[in-house]
């Protein structure tokens, strides 16, 4: 049943200027608008042009784009996260903080009645001045979250994080089978590393984000991980809602003729697709056995990847031979 419409919402959306963020956040805003829910989603102008034509419901979700200032170290005109290593990512969310007078003059002109965030740990402060309630909203699993973002982990102020502090859970998680060991652990400590202005790590800008919200949700399942989202919800002592996977519909109708044409092409009319996203940057003999992966299937695929670390370009990193004999 559709929404009477005294319970039609107006909700604002400000995800971390990553795909695999902003994304999300838009499927659930086309889940939200197909309910009869008013958005506003804010966003670089560059990746409206990337995100618009997911946008199921134009007459209800209305993008707002942010003017991204430029920060010293980061190439010109960057914007996403798909734009730059993700070893300067702690540039972009300094680029993403100095929108906060941006995001605060669009909230105050259209007073939404629910901010929906995930890294900018500041948008309670300009919400609870305008009396606007807060959510902030997780599309990573609630395992991730629980082991390594919460306050029970206790990552130290004066020092960065141990490997081995980082292999024991914190107190109460509740599994004893998911541990961090080895390079696992070791991936993490970018946590206690600055992660904006003022030094603030990666660790707290998160578990602040969590802290001063009004309710926190996550994009998982309570089938699959409600005691992981049962101990959010006690180490923040607020309420955990959970929205599913939301996932896109499946498209209806036909393909544009030029993805029609190119697919035509493939047995079956269709291919193998893989997609790292943003964040994931492979060694060159990770990138490069995960081609010669692909090309020994046999089958037709596409693979979406960043340059691989030491590279100055995905062609230098191809395997040899490798544009050859695709081709």
């Amino acid at each position: 049943m559709a929404p009477t419409r005294n319970h039609l919402l107006h909700i604002a959306m400000f995800p971390w200027f990553a795909t695999g963020h902003m994304t999300p956040f838009l499927h659930l805003s086309n889940e939200l608008a197909k309910r009869g829910h008013k958005i506003t989603f804010l966003l670089p102008k560059k990746a409206k042009l990337q995100l618009q034509h997911l946008n199921n419901h134009p007459h209800l979700i209305t993008f707002h784009t942010l003017t991204i200032p430029h920060v010293k170290g980061l190439p010109h005109g960057t914007e996403t996260a798909s734009e730059i290593p993700i070893s300067l990512n702690h540039l972009l969310v300094i680029a993403m903080d100095k929108t906060r007078d941006q995001v605060e003059h669009t909230l105050s002109a259209t007073n939404p009645d629910f901010v929906l965030y995930d890294n900018a740990y500041w948008v309670p402060q300009i919400a609870k001045k305008l009396g606007i309630k807060t959510i902030c909203y997780n599309v990573v699993c609630a395992a991730s979250l629980a082991i390594v973002l919460v306050p029970a982990r206790n990552v130290p102020k004066d020092r960065p994080i141990t490997v081995e502090e980082l292999s024991q859970p914190p107190e109460g998680y509740p599994s004893s089978k998911v541990v961090l060991t080895g390079l696992e652990a070791e991936s993490l400590m970018f946590i206690s590393v600055p992660f904006g202005e003022d030094n603030i790590t990666f660790y707290d800008r998160i578990t602040s984000a969590l802290r001063e919200s009004d309710a926190i949700a996550i994009r998982t399942s309570r089938e699959i991980e409600g005691n992981f989202c049962d101990y959010i919800a006690s180490q923040f002592g607020k309420k955990v809602l959970l929205t599913g996977p939301v996932l896109p519909e499946e498209a209806e109708g036909k393909l544009e003729e030029n993805w029609a044409n190119w697919l035509d092409a493939f047995a079956n009319e269709s291919i193998v697709y893989c997609a790292f996203g943003s964040q994931i940057n492979l060694e060159k003999d990770q990138f490069q056995e995960l081609l010669l992966g692909f090309e020994l299937s046999g089958l037709p695929f596409l693979v979406a990847l960043k340059t691989p670390r030491g590279c100055e370009s995905v062609e230098e990193a191809l395997p040899e031979g490798f544009e050859e004999r695709v081709k």
